[in-house]
């Protein structure tokens, strides 16, 4: 694994030390009123960038609205410092920055794991953790805790593990699309955006599963979203940015998953519905065209080309 960060700007060099200061400041923060010998012996083993950043391909293109995001791994030396309650004033933070305090140009998107976890799945031929060793950056590292050496997984294992996520995730994803029809002929719309939710997350979690044989424990959907944008930008096209109206109904989409079942005042347009429901739609027609080519098989007439 690489350690510079020398074809990146400086600007986003600086950026890169700056998240690496809020992820070890929150999760200190989040450690200090442990009582468990476990959460006093909490470490933070590596943060490492993956993805386009790490690559060199990134994207921002203000105009379009489409911005890559800066895709961290964290590892850390117990599996209970994988909850998300120890990241979530971290999240809340670079979101801050991102979106109000203005001191970071891109999202900050971050996956945590035990070192154990990540070397059982390098041995194992995990596509995506065997990617994030080849090609990720150390953006920190306490000595002495290496990555095992990747092994290769068999291409006829890792096509049957993909075909039978394909098989049980895009037929959840179509049923939740079919049942928020249902709601809203029924007029029911929160619980309509809700199953249109639940659509769009399996969606991801489809396209992810298939693609790198991994998809993190998330019902987060900017985050799910931003993943499988990261390998198939195929899928950009399901959810335009340019217009208000574009970028709120995603926003009431991606608040559905809790506001639409609890909160009395989450609202949502017969207008904004209908479009969310055009784009779940579009978006599982992406997601079966990406899936169907990455398995090798014929994508099927009408469908979007990955």
């Amino acid at each position: 694994m690489r350690d510079q960060l020398d074809h990146l700007p400086q600007s986003a060099q600086r950026e890169l030390a700056h998240v690496v200061r809020v992820l070890f400041e929150e999760f200190e923060a989040a450690l200090r009123p442990g009582t468990s010998k476990w959460s006093k012996q909490g470490r933070i083993f590596k943060i490492v960038l993956y993805g386009s950043y790490a690559r060199g391909d990134w994207v921002s293109d203000p105009v379009g609205g489409y911005q890559s995001d800066y895709d961290i791994l964290i590892v850390v030396n117990d599996d209970r410092l994988a909850d998300f309650e120890f990241w979530s004033a971290a999240e809340d933070r670079l979101m801050r920055d991102v979106t109000i305090n203005k001191s970071l140009a891109a999202p900050v998107s971050f996956i945590v794991h035990t070192l154990t976890d990540i070397n059982a799945q390098l041995e194992r031929g995990r596509p995506f953790f065997v990617d994030i060793v080849e090609q990720g950056i150390a953006l920190y590292e306490a000595e002495g805790f290496a990555f095992a050496a990747p092994s290769k997984l068999p291409p006829e294992e890792a096509r049957a593990e993909a075909q039978k996520h394909f098989d049980e995730w895009h037929l959840s994803a179509t049923g939740f699309a079919r049942n928020a029809g249902y709601a809203v002929r029924d007029g029911d719309n929160k619980l309509a955006a809700f199953l249109f939710h639940q659509a769009a997350e399996r969606a991801y979690h489809c396209a992810l599963l298939v693609l790198t044989l991994y998809s993190p424990k998330s019902h987060r959907l900017n985050f799910l979203r931003s993943q499988c944008e990261q390998i198939a930008p195929a899928l950009i096209e399901a959810w335009p940015r340019g217009s208000k109206f574009e970028r709120r109904c995603f926003e009431l989409l991606r608040q559905a998953y809790v506001n639409a079942r609890y909160s009395p005042h989450y609202a949502i347009t017969d207008d904004e519905l209908a479009w969310l429901g055009e784009h779940v739609a579009l978006l599982l027609s992406l997601v079966d065209a990406v899936c169907r080519s990455h398995l090798g098989e014929n994508v099927p007439s009408g469908a979007h080309d990955a």
